[in-house]
């Protein structure tokens, strides 16, 4: 029986790591979770965690044991959260977190580990966090690829950027840099705000002031509407652009009528009833959707949730390879996985078919991203 141990993040500096302990074999597949349930990341955090009550409580015959923890978007208690998966859960993968800095944490400890980790939020994926580390959410360069495309559909000349001050904001500011730029899109004005900021008035009235033909907005969950809001309040009536980190019904609620007209990255998992019956990723976004939306209201489902889900979708085949040459609790067992990362191809979910490589810890194309707008309150897609 899969149990979920749901429990504040302890917040004592974590010791240094020692060398991954010898383990013995167990009767269940151990799986810890460091995401983001309370602070400024919480609106991705708790869909990442809702979405749990919706995966197997088994697989291949193998019981799955999922402990939980909340970091709170910071890095540090997330680093010991994933410490703690490795010395006192014996965890044969660890998941994580719902942010780009924490992320990074994790990744960075279960590489020193060699445990299995799923990013439940872009990172970079540097030389040494890819041996142990893959990540859920599209890569940026694919799904900014659709938004710099429609932007030069519509003639934009420059762009305005306003981005978180981190590291999440660095990936989307770079990327924009160097797809954008060489597209003959002129980058007009860079602005940055931080994840608990209330206002961004100085940084909008700074855009406003470039006026550029449109705007990029590198920021994430309800946080994205903040800038959406003012730039609109501000006058500001060129087109706005929305990262796939917005893609949820929140920001439609947190954004109201500013929200009309937003062009947003997102992920097939937003909009599974349009795609063709065809497509690999529609019936498990149908199936997440569905259980979602029954639990938690119409129009709750979020982009967030596909991260966790998926991460299951992909364990339903990567555990049953895994189980072939090795037991859950042992090293074998955890380099069985990686294996299976690698080997195993075409696995569809609800945000994308993966297919990982060595080098592509994405292992995404095109089939992970659609483009939405907000018309009279709702997502439409934008064909």
């Amino acid at each position: 029986m899969k149990r979920f141990y749901l429990t504040a993040a302890v917040t004592a500096a974590a010791l240094a790591l020692p060398a991954a302990p010898a383990l013995a074999q167990t009767a269940e597949v151990t799986i810890g979770i460091t995401t983001t349930t309370t602070g400024p990341g919480a609106a991705l955090g708790i869909p990442e965690r809702n979405a749990l009550e919706f995966v197997p409580k088994e697989i291949g015959g193998m019981p799955l044991k999922v402990i939980v923890l909340d970091d709170g978007g910071d890095p540090t208690t997330a680093t010991t959260n994933a410490r703690r998966f490795v010395t006192e859960s014996k965890a044969d993968i660890i998941m994580g977190s719902a942010l780009t800095p924490p992320t990074i944490a994790v990744s960075n400890v279960a590489n020193e580990a060699g445990i299995p980790h799923f990013g439940l939020a872009p990172f970079p994926i540097t030389p040494e966090r890819m041996k142990w580390s893959v990540a859920m959410p599209q890569p940026i360069p694919i799904v900014g690829k659709v938004l710099y495309d429609h932007m030069k559909s519509k003639g934009v000349k420059t762009v305005g950027y306003i981005g978180y001050s981190d590291s999440y904001g660095d990936l989307w500011f770079n990327d924009l840099k160097a797809q954008a730029v060489p597209m003959g899109i002129t980058i007009a004005d860079e602005e940055r705000f931080a994840r608990p900021d209330t206002s961004v008035t100085g940084q909008v009235l700074k855009l406003v002031a470039a006026n550029p033909d449109a705007i990029l907005v590198g920021a994430s969950g309800t946080a994205a509407a903040l800038p959406q809001t003012e730039l609109r309040e501000r006058g500001y009536q060129g087109l706005i652009y929305q990262t796939h980190g917005a893609a949820s019904m929140d920001f439609i609620r947190i954004a109201g009528k500013a929200a009309e007209g937003v062009l947003m990255a997102s992920g097939p998992v937003m909009d599974p009833e349009d795609q063709p019956d065809e497509a690999a990723t529609k019936k498990p976004g149908l199936a997440l959707n569905s259980a979602y939306e029954a639990k938690y209201g119409p129009n709750s489902r979020s982009q967030f949730a596909g991260h966790s889900y998926d991460a299951f979708e992909i364990l339903k085949r990567i555990i049953p390879a895994a189980l072939k040459t090795a037991k859950p609790g042992t090293p074998e067992f955890r380099e069985a996985i990686r294996q299976a990362l690698l080997s195993e191809k075409e696995l569809a979910a609800s945000q994308g078919v993966y297919n990982f490589t060595e080098k592509d810890r994405y292992g995404l194309d095109e089939r992970s991203r659609i483009l939405l707008t907000v018309k009279n309150g709702k997502y439409t897609l934008v064909k």
